[in-house]
Formats: structure tokens, C-alpha cells, sequence
């Protein structure tokens, strides 16, 4: 029989009814892209033991929201007059208005007291009658007073409780990209409401978030989607750990788009507990006047490195650094256990560290690295 024939006899219905491709249910098999119905059930019993595995590792971060969600509160509010410092992208936040903003925080235990650690612009230029703070099942708090670091975006609201759930700190310093985290906030008053994701990235500074007050700045980069009203809630790590306060997005639309940015809990429980302790911020002095370090035996050509650390030109006298025995001509390499990137970098670690801690840098001197421990102090007043 000739080709044409064959194909004649195919489309005519001369062939076998019960091995006929196009009758599965005759010939016993399946057509393309499905599972045979005499194995669906196998299928069915080996997805459930696979699903089974996922299911064990999903139920971590259930378990993990569980223990975090009574420790969060939902804060609302009322402004009177512009928005200039809040950090959202919002082209009318600079019209005078009256507004009422959602926000989130954690609550925190700072000595005796419990305490609500939040963002600054969630409740910035409100009254303190016009600020609403509810737990996560709806009862309402009262603020008594609240503290503030403009520097850092961070507040402190005094509920005057201790008999409420609080938030387990973690050690933001152990945080590395890629490592799971979750959101817990209300974004768009949507109150309580969790998302998922990485760390995407780690100490990003010099970033454009409404006004310039915010000066000092690290923030963790996460893609777990944080918008409008996640401001002041926690970022956790799959311990349940508090590692960040979500504080702003990067975004063309004013909505998520997987680029969110948290303070790490680190500085921002050595800023709650000053606010406390002190009612005041006092910034950690070094006492040195740095500049950008440019030669560093970086090396040319296909193995050279990118320059980095701080050079010291200037050591003032009685201070930490002079004490401690650093040089002209140091090149700060590492402080704190955190590579210096330049002299901008050093300045902010140095900010951002507690008055009396001490701390180890390491210094480039005559081509070799040497570790020197150094007491930080307070900036000292100058009249």
C-alpha cells in the first residue's frame, strides 16, 4: 500500500479501534500531557508523600507567625500638615492635609517595661491623644509618652504594661543573603498580615527616604513583600526572631515591587534603650578625621582589587583612637567585625555603635594587618 493509502486508512477508521491514539479510554493509555486513568491513584498517593515533606518544613513558619502575632500591634495616626519625612513614594505627601496614617510595631521589654518599638514617621507631628495603638486581637493600649530618634527613623511608644507578649530578639549581625525571612504588619490597614521571602542584601546606605533626617543608615534589603503600613513591624527570621523594623520601599508606583528595606534590630534596640535609659540619643566618638583610602596595595591589572577602608589623617588627643594607639597613616580596614568600604562607611559604624563598647578595628600599617582593641566614648560636648 502507498503512503497516501496508509494515511487514507488511518483517517477513514480502518484501524484498531482498541490501540487507536485518539480513543485513550479504548487503548488504555493517555493522551499527551495527562496520566493514564489506570494510574491516577498511584500518582495521587506518591504527590501526598512528597507533599508531606514540603508540608513539614511550611509548618516552621506557621508555627513561627503563631509565636510572633501577639507580640505585634497595629499603631493608627492622626497628622495634621505635611508628610515631607515619610518615607514612601508618594508625589502628594508634601500637600498640607490631614491624614491618618496605619503603622505597625513590636513590643519590647527594656528593663522592667514593655515598651512598642516602631518608626519614627508613623506617628511623627501627631498628638499624643491622636495616636491608636491595638494589640493583635483588638484591644486598645494607651500611649503615655513617646521618644524619638529622627537620625535613625526609630520610636519608642510607653504603653506602661508588662503583662503583654513581647518580641524575641535575634542578632541581626548573623543575617546572610539568602537566609528565609517573614513581614508581619498592616499593609494598607490590612492588620496583622504576613508575607515571605530573602534577605536580598545587607548594609545598604545613602538611600533617598523622604527627608534628610535620616542620616545613619544600614538597612536589610528583603524581597517579602512590605507596603504602606508595614512601617515599624518586625522582620523574622524562621526562629521567630526579631531582626529588623521595616521601614521603606524602593518603588516607581508607591506599592511593592520586591525591594523593601528594614533597620537591624541590633541598632535598633541600642537606640530603644538609650531613648529609655536617657531620653536622648548620645553617638559613640572615635576621634579621628578619616578620608577615602585609594592606596591600599590594591594591585593593577586582572587581580587588583577594588580600594577600600578608611585613611587616617587626623588622631585627636585623649581620644578613644589616640588611647588605643592608632596612627597617622592607618588604614582602617575592618571595625567591629564589619569591613570599612570608605570613609563615609566608618563614620556611620562609628555612629551606630553603643557609647562604651568595646570594639576591635583592623589597620593596614606598613603593609601589615594589626588588630587594636578601642573603647568607644560619647562625643564630647563642645561649649
Amino acid at each position: 500500500m502507498s503512503a497516501q493509502g496508509q494515511e487514507f486508512g488511518m483517517v477513514s477508521g480502518w484501524s484498531d479501534p482498541t490501540t487507536d491514539v485518539r480513543n485513550p479510554v479504548a487503548s488504555g493509555t493517555a493522551a499527551v500531557g495527562t496520566v493514564p486513568w489506570k494510574n491516577r491513584e498511584e500518582e495521587y498517593a506518591r504527590l501526598a508523600e512528597e507533599v508531606t515533606l514540603l508540608e513539614r518544613q511550611t509548618q516552621l513558619l506557621r508555627k513561627a507567625v503563631r509565636l510572633v502575632t501577639p507580640t505585634v500591634v497595629h499603631i493608627e495616626a492622626l497628622k495634621e500638615g505635611n508628610n515631607a519625612d515619610q518615607p514612601w513614594p508618594d508625589p502628594k505627601s508634601r500637600e498640607p492635609q490631614r491624614v491618618e496614617e496605619a503603622g505597625s510595631g513590636v513590643v519590647i521589654q527594656i528593663g522592667t517595661g514593655q515598651y512598642v518599638l516602631t518608626n519614627r514617621h508613623v506617628i511623627q507631628s501627631a498628638l499624643l491623644q491622636n495616636i491608636r495603638v491595638e494589640t493583635f486581637d483588638g484591644i486598645p493600649l494607651m500611649v503615655k509618652r513617646v521618644l524619638e530618634d529622627p537620625s535613625t527613623d526609630l520610636a519608642v511608644l510607653d504603653i506602661g504594661r508588662n503583662d503583654l507578649a513581647v518580641g524575641k530578639i535575634g542578632d541581626s549581625r548573623t543575617l546572610e543573603v539568602g537566609d528565609y525571612v517573614f513581614a508581619v504588619g498592616s499593609p494598607f490597614g490590612l492588620n496583622h498580615s504576613v508575607s515571605y521571602g530573602i534577605v536580598s542584601a545587607k548594609g545598604r546606605r545613602n538611600l533617598e527616604l523622604g527627608s534628610k533626617s535620616i542620616v545613619y543608615q544600614d538597612f536589610i534589603q528583603t524581597d517579602a513583600a512590605i507596603n504602606p503600613g508595614n512601617s515599624g513591624g518586625p522582620l523574622m527570621n524562621m526562629r521567630g526572631e526579631v531582626i529588623g523594623i521595616n521601614t521603606a520601599i524602593a518603588s516607581n508606583s508607591g506599592g511593592n515591587e520586591g525591594i523593601g528595606f528594614s533597620i537591624p534590630i541590633n541598632l535598633a534596640l541600642n537606640v530603644a534603650r538609650q531613648l529609655v535609659e536617657r531620653g536622648e540619643i548620645q553617638r559613640s566618638y572615635l576621634g579621628v578625621s578619616v578620608e577615602r583610602a585609594f592606596n591600599t596595595e590594591s594591585g593593577t591589572g586582572p587581580t587588583a582589587q577594588r580600594p577600600r577602608g578608611a585613611f587616617v589623617k587626623v588622631i585627636k588627643p585623649n581620644s578613644p583612637a589616640e588611647l588605643a594607639g592608632l596612627r597617622y597613616g592607618d588604614v582602617i580596614l575592618e571595625f567591629d567585625g564589619t569591613v570599612v568600604e570608605n570613609d563615609e562607611h566608618l563614620v556611620q559604624l562609628v555612629g551606630l555603635s553603643a557609647v562604651g563598647n568595646p570594639i576591635e578595628v583592623v589597620v593596614l600599617r606598613d603593609s601589615r594587618c594589626i588588630r587594636i582593641p578601642v573603647e568607644l566614648v560619647g562625643i564630647p560636648n563642645v561649649h
